[in-house]
């Protein structure tokens, strides 16, 4: 019993995104009543699947995670519906993708990297972890207590490895951007801010550092990852269910501060 979250109150943010939809229904399975929170034109894409994981325990909430204002309204209609928020999962963010790349070939690498888009990926991968923290947070703090799952990345503890974007010709389509990894290290640290600030009040504050997820990325990519991790392949969608689930419940009562890695063993070698 220690892992349910039976009439807990839960939010995701980046609920409709591929670890997103995920979390969304580890959480449900686990008997939370979920809010799921992304921008609206991601929930009129995923609303509905999100709707059917189970009748009537999932809520959508269109909200931006860099607009303070919409974080206040996404608090107050929690309050007003439910009185309480008990877990808020701090998903959204940005992320330079190898199979859908957001910038391709000069303009990718370092020396050319766009501010404009380092400071996109910082505004929603850092300020949209910040924000939210601090307005339901806030209101945990103010409840008695909580959990709050900061999710970052393996390369907010390691830096990309340039090798396993090198295709066996020897070209390489795709350079990891400096922001992502840069913002989930921060993402890190501001965990252990919070779990030190609000551990009187009894709301906990962990970290979830995922790997890398299968995303129909190409093979030699696949390839490359798999032989870089001692499990040996890059993970399903459902991997990190579990993890997020225990950070979530009692069965993590005495955690804080701490960041649960779950990457089949990326970060081992």
């Amino acid at each position: 019993m220690s892992f349910s979250l039976a009439d807990r109150v839960a939010v995701v943010t980046g609920a409709a995104g591929l670890l997103g939809r995920q979390h969304v229904a580890a959480l449900v399975e686990a008997g939370a009543i979920v809010v799921a929170v992304d921008l609206e034109a991601s929930l009129r894409k995923y609303g509905a699947w999100l709707a059917q994981l189970s009748e009537g325990t999932v809520t959508t909430f269109p909200a931006d995670v860099t607009d303070a204002a919409a974080l206040r309204e996404l608090r107050d209609f929690l309050l007003g519906r439910f009185g309480r928020v008990d877990v808020l999962v701090n998903n959204a963010a940005i992320d330079d993708k190898v199979e859908a790349p957001a910038l391709a070939g000069e303009a990718a690498r370092l020396e050319h990297y766009p501010l404009e888009q380092w400071r996109r990926i910082m505004d929603v991968n850092v300020t949209g972890v910040f924000l939210p923290s601090q307005v339901l947070g806030g209101e945990m703090a103010h409840q008695g207590g909580g959990s709050i799952i900061n999710v970052a990345s393996t390369y907010g503890i390691v830096a990309p490895d340039p090798a396993l974007y090198v295709r066996p010709d020897g070209s390489r389509p795709f350079v990891k951007s400096p922001a992502y990894p840069a913002s989930k290290g921060a993402v890190l640290a501001l965990t252990r801010y919070l779990a030190a600030y609000w551990g009187e009040a009894q709301v906990r504050v962990n970290a979830l550092a995922p790997g890398g997820v299968r995303n129909g990325q190409e093979d030699f990519f696949v390839a490359n990852y798999a032989r870089r991790t001692p499990l040996g392949r890059l993970a399903a969608p459902d991997d990190y269910q579990g993890a997020l689930v225990f950070l979530a419940s009692d069965a993590s009562r005495y955690m804080t501060g701490a960041t649960l890695v779950v990457d089949g063993g990326f970060t081992a070698w």
